[in-house]
């Protein structure tokens, strides 16, 4: 369990669903709206190669699968602005009309179109296909009246292309309201079927549409519903997303049915007003056909909410949200997402750009280093507006946004590195709102699916060659192989013994995580390494354990006397001559200086070149601070000062520099050449970086400490902050120190980006008490001595923070993933979690301190491999996913989907444990393999399980023993 630390005194135990149809956009002469179809109405085909083509649009034959005679493409990016196939389209009589587009995508990726009715325009986007013979269907349900109509689409400048098209569908729905079944995928309430007392009311503002639902009063308690009535066209996964207010003050709830078959209990938080809209999302698989999806007030729900509408829209389990649709970057300052104008891409826009610091930044992966073009879909309802161009926390410019009216695009060169990068936009004083659909980065390529893109290649020495011993697996705590990834190694305990990897890609920086004995007072040896590329010796570096090795109970001491021996491994970093994919790069132990050297893994990355000072930067150097030398600390404190006074960042070049506190820094960008470049020592217990304030940039740098225990009163962390706006910590590589980001009470706005944090003698990240809107993202952790990630709501609940697509290995004490209680708008989304230790389940969410839950936490899509292990102090065996009630009871929603859990080392799932549990929900939990139960309930309460599979577990599918009411939703097996 997590033993919190920070400079107080701490002991306790350790994109890609949503690219939905425009919203209702209103022109003269055509209105596009979204809405029901009857599933009984007229449709005529029109064949795509009997159409008009212009620009380059042309018939072809060669995928197969197509109707008529051929199908359309041509829609290639040499044709980008120009092609288009216009449909000469009767509507016999006046009202909605549903515009079925058939066509293939076998590009992978999400691609738009310009959809023209009448010269009136939306953008509209096409989910990519199983290949170019597969095709689908896209619809946009549009008003019409009885005649003639042109309906074009087109390649227009801002869309993406690239696609096929076979023909249109065009259905009369003859002025259905909504009370037949259509496909979407908006589905407004005042045109739902209404019962019990429900009504259509206008009283309120910020609906969408023509007026929203009410009457979920108390008096119409055990009656009041609305009925949506959905048509899937295929089965699979879907997300219905309901707008509502809550202006009551406190979490109400609904109960949601598909026809019959109750599905969940919704709790809807409260708004800020009853003018105040908010969205709450419920992942289903729905088969294909039709759905009455029906939202009442129950006897078990306390109502008294407004409903504005329904989204239904696909959920792809293991893939994040739409890339570039600026509502799913990060936002902080004023800048918020709405959807009230009409014509916007995906689920809404951002906007909020009037007051100064607003800002959206999205964190794109570039394959290569260069210049890049950045295209912002914006509007500027209140007139031209210009923002601070941010590109990995730099400003590398100004973007001008004209004034005009409707949807329009405006490109800028952005310099972008290979692998993670920033890319944003900032209000540098107060204006005019900018509205920003998307920002789209030309060359970008996609990210893991899940965990962190990292910058470097893993190779696990047992899956290499050596003529030593590749270690027996284990996950007995107290050995070495329990705490290897992978748990197992590789152990060189003669001279001449090696083991060797060979390169999958070019490298000229290595990472080596070993492990050598410990001396007898606990203070550490040294021992040398041979490292070899093709047979040609290269160079020996030198091992070290005095970073590894504690001893004793918690917190752990160097002393050998207490036994209980752990935390083996350390990891050293070193460059080497660039060696082309194909190498073989050979570790050998040359020297008797110790009886064994154990392997655990090799990383290998090509180090990016130096980066250069941003323009009028200070310097550290200009103030004294010597590379090498001795105590940088006061030069860089006098060159923070001057920095902060002129305006501009402060530059540490590359280089060595020594710290023997934390450097105090407030409103200041901080960086540095890289964190192979630039970095920064600190001394004993100490050093590093600690942030008040506001307007905190820390880029480019590594901050190695030079701990060797743990020391709540006295240690440091790499960074810690009372963080009050607008900060940005990037690319920073963190090593030896009790912490890696310390994020104090009361914090807020902080985004960390490709942060690596190892060797950490208590967390890696931890969000303290009453943190807000804070996110860890792209980011690996290894060998931390508490929990990897932590949102500690102590005191104080964090609310709105996130931590996505993060890669965790082996901690050595605690949880990979931690949300202790918390207020709402918490996510886990998108992470790898491998290998933990001791006291540690894979993801928790508990209530082991501090507040209670309130609002919904949402854990998606991760996958946890070996993980659960024991908590040998209870003792207990904790499962990969914990859902643990114990100072508090939970009861505010806990929403699990999309989680992968493979070979547990106890339970799958593990529900305990003296506290009621309720309003917990899984939907898609593949658990195979567990060593013990699947699943696990030590509880009351109750929690749904929909689509969850049990496969492969050591004792059985379900252990239940204290009455624990499992409600099957279907879609189970194995439990």
């Amino acid at each position: 369990m997590p033993r919190r630390t920070s400079t107080e005194t701490r002991a306790f135990p350790a994109w890609r669903r949503r690219l939905a149809l425009l919203a209702a956009l209103a022109v003269a002469g055509t209105t596009l709206v979204a809405g029901a179809v009857p599933a009984g109405a007229a449709t005529t085909r029109y064949q795509a190669e009997q159409a008009s083509l212009s620009g380059g649009a042309v018939m072809a034959t060669e995928h197969a699968g197509y109707t008529g005679s051929g199908f359309v493409g041509g829609y290639t990016d040499g044709n980008k602005g120009a092609a288009t196939t216009t449909f000469a389209v009767t509507a016999s009589s006046s009202g909605p009309h549903t515009l079925a587009l058939r066509y293939a995508n076998g590009t992978g990726s999400a691609k738009t179109l310009t959809l023209l009715v009448d010269g009136s325009a939306q953008q509209v986007t096409l989910q990519p296909t199983a290949g170019w013979s597969t095709w689908a269907a896209q619809s946009a349900v549009v008003t019409l009246s009885a005649g003639s109509h042109s309906v074009a689409y087109r390649f227009g400048s801002a869309d993406s292309g690239n696609v096929n098209l076979d023909g249109l569908d065009v259905t009369d729905s003859g002025g259905s309201s909504g009370a037949d079944y259509g496909p979407g995928p908006t589905f407004q309430a005042e045109a739902a079927t209404l019962a019990g007392g429900a009504a259509v009311a206008t009283d309120h503002t910020g609906y969408s549409g023509s007026g929203f639902v009410g009457g979920f009063t108390d008096g119409n308690a055990g009656s009041a519903s609305i009925t949506f009535k959905v048509q899937v066209t295929t089965t699979g996964a879907k997300d219905l997303t309901f707008r509502y207010a809550n202006g009551t003050g406190s979490a109400r709830t609904l109960s949601l049915y598909d026809g019959g078959t109750r599905l969940a209990q919704l709790s809807l938080p409260a708004t800020a007003s009853w003018d105040t809209w908010s969205t709450v999302t419920h992942a289903a698989t729905l088969g294909a056909g039709n759905h009455d999806l029906r939202l009442a007030y129950g006897s078990g729900d306390n109502g008294n909410v407004n409903l504005d509408r329904l989204d239904v829209t696909a959920n792809v389990p293991g893939q994040p949200a739409g890339p570039g649709e600026a509502e799913n970057a990060y936002r902080s300052g004023s800048a918020a997402v709405a959807s009230s104008t009409g014509g916007f891409a995906g689920s809404g826009y951002v906007g909020g750009f009037t007051a100064t610091g607003a800002r959206v930044l999205r964190t794109v992966q570039a394959g290569t280093t260069g210049t890049a073009t950045a295209t912002f879909t914006f509007a500027t309802p209140g007139g031209a507006r210009t923002l601070d161009l941010l590109v990995n926390g730099r400003v590398t410019g100004q973007v001008a946004f004209s004034s005009g009216s409707g949807w329009r695009t405006v490109t800028a060169s952005v310099p972008v590195r290979a692998g993670v990068n920033t890319v944003g936009l900032r209000a540098a004083n107060a204006g005019n709102d900018v509205l920003i659909d998307s920002l789209v980065v030309s060359g970008e390529t996609g990210v893991a699916e899940r965990g962190a893109t990292a910058p470097y290649t893993q190779y696990e020495a047992e899956a290499g060659t050596t003529n030593g011993t590749t270690l027996t697996p284990s996950r007995t705590y107290g050995t070495v192989q329990a705490e290897s990834s992978g748990r197992s190694a590789v152990r060189l305990d003669a001279v001449g013994e090696k083991v060797s990897v060979t390169l999958t890609a070019p490298a000229s920086g290595l990472v080596v995580r070993h492990s050598i004995p410990d001396d007898a007072a606990g203070t550490g040896q040294t021992s040398p390494l041979a490292v070899y590329a093709n047979g040609t010796k290269l160079k020996d570096v030198t091992l070290s354990s005095a970073h590894g090795w504690v001893y004793g109970d918690y917190p752990f001491h160097n002393d050998p006397a207490l036994g209980s021996a752990h935390r083996f491994y350390d990891e050293l970093r070193f460059e080497i001559p660039e060696q082309p994919a194909g190498t073989v790069i050979t570790l050998q132990k040359d020297s008797g200086a110790v009886a064994h050297i154990d392997i655990d893994l090799v990383e290998a990355e090509r180090v990016a070149p130096a980066l250069t000072a941003p323009a009028g930067a200070v310097s550290v150097t200009s103030h004294g601070a010597t590379s090498g030398g001795g105590d940088d600390t006061a030069a860089f404190t006098a060159a923070v000062t001057a920095a902060r006074s002129a305006g501009v960042p402060l530059w540490i070049p590359a280089g060595t520099f020594h710290v023997n506190t934390a450097i105090q820094v407030s409103d200041v960008a901080i960086f540095g050449a890289g964190p192979w470049h630039s970095v920064v020592v600190g001394t004993g217990r100490a050093g590093g970086f600690y942030a008040t304030g506001g307007g905190v940039t820390i880029a480019d740098v590594a901050i190695l400490g030079s701990a060797t225990v743990r020391d709540d009163e006295n240690g440091q962390a790499a960074i810690e902050g009372d963080f009050t706006g607008e900060t940005l910590l990037q690319n920073i590589w963190m090593q030896h120190t009790k912490v890696g980001l310390w994020v104090r009470p009361g914090s807020r706005d902080v985004l960390a980006v490709g942060l690596r944090v190892r060797d950490t003698y208590a967390d890696g990240v931890n969000l303290r008490s009453g943190v807000l809107n804070t996110q860890v993202t792209q980011s690996t952790f290894r060998n931390t001595g508490d929990d990897s990630l932590a949102m500690w709501s102590d005191g104080a609940a964090v609310s709105g923070s996130v931590f996505s697509f993060n890669t965790v290995q082996a901690p050595a004490l605690a949880n990979g993933l931690a949300v202790y209680g918390g207020g709402g708008g918490n996510r886990v989304e998108d992470n790898l979690v491998a290998d933990t230790v001791n006291a540690a389940a894979g993801i928790a969410v508990s209530t082991r301190f501090g507040v209670p839950f309130t609002g919904t936490t949402t854990v998606q899509r991760n996958t946890l491999t070996r993980t659960g292990s024991r908590e040998p102090n209870w003792p207990a065996e904790l499962g990969a996913l914990w859902i643990y009630a114990d100072v508090h009871a939970i009861d505010a929603p806990i929403v699990v989907r999309d989680l992968t859990i493979r070979d547990s080392t106890y339970a799958g799932v593990l529900v305990s444990w003296q506290k009621s549990i309720r309003q917990v929900s899984l939907d898609r939990v593949a658990i195979t393999g567990s060593g013990t139960y699947g699943i696990e309930a030590h509880a009351t309460g109750s929690a749904t399980f929909a689509n969850t599979t049990v496969s492969g577990s050591g004792t059985g599918g379900l252990l239940n023993d204290m009455g624990f009411v499992l409600d099957r939703l279907g879609g189970n097996s194995g439990f």
